[in-house]
């Protein structure tokens, strides 16, 4: 399936589709993402087992649900929620992502449906989940009203969308833009536009014109000492997270 136009933004797909060799290094230009991936699994699937009443110590604690991990990437998160038993598609806009992240999961043992397209594509195809997760997207499209109309539509009555992204403060400035790209090279420079970022208020605002029920805000917070991540309910300044549901 090839990507459609909508809210995707041409030039912030080619800067991750350059980058698309690299998804699986941990070292490389996605080593922040490695680093947080531990930290933002522990939301998405708390708010999942929340929602659907499911326990995350018994066997495939995800069996029956469908899961759309829009942006996907090469596959960071598809694959944790694949190994819990969910039935995960893939999807993202710059088609060099889809090999890298369907050659991993084959590697990996695991049945992934990765495709090139875009929530809009998917939604107009009258695909439905239970869960929408969309991690590190939002502030790369060019309409995230637009974008968040979609992950509504996708969403099955009752269905929980997910929603990190970064802050749009002057710590978060500092951290996400001097630090990870220009001190720590962890990321490209340019690979974020400050401008971009949106508050949380703000997001909630999107979700609920979109028709979604805001339900859960978290923050995802960096040790620098322990070079680890952490899900704060305080300290939203920099990344975070939401939780939303579409109504029955």
């Amino acid at each position: 399936m090839q990507a459609q136009p909508g809210t995707i933004d041409p030039q912030e797909v080619a800067k991750f589709a350059a980058m698309a060799a690299e998804w699986w290094d941990p070292h490389g230009k996605f080593k922040p993402l490695h680093m947080m991936n531990p930290c933002r699994l522990d939301y998405v699937t708390a708010q999942i087992a929340a929602q659907f009443d499911r326990d995350l110590a018994a066997p495939d604690p995800l069996e029956g649900l469908r899961i759309l991990d829009i942006g996907c990437g090469g596959g960071l998160l598809s694959e944790p929620m694949a190994r819990l038993g969910a039935g995960v598609v893939g999807a993202d806009a710059a088609a060099e992502n889809i090999p890298v992240a369907a050659v991993h999961a084959e590697q990996s043992g695991l049945m992934i449906d990765y495709r090139h397209s875009t929530a809009e594509a998917l939604a107009d195809l009258g695909e439905r989940f239970d869960v929408v997760v969309n991690m590190e997207v939002i502030e790369h499209v060019s309409d995230p009203a637009g974008f968040l109309r979609a992950c509504h539509d996708l969403l099955k009555p009752g269905g929980l969308h997910l929603c990190s992204t970064i802050n749009r403060t002057a710590r978060s400035y500092a951290l996400a833009i001097i630090g990870a790209e220009r001190i720590m090279r962890w990321l490209p420079v340019g690979t974020h536009d400050w401008a971009k970022f949106i508050t949380p208020d703000e997001l909630f605002d999107l979700l609920r014109g979109a028709g979604l029920v805001p339900v859960d805000r978290k923050g995802f917070v960096f040790n620098p000492l322990l070079r680890d991540w952490r899900i704060s309910a305080r300290d939203l300044g920099v990344n975070y997270v939401t939780a939303s549901t579409r109504p029955e």
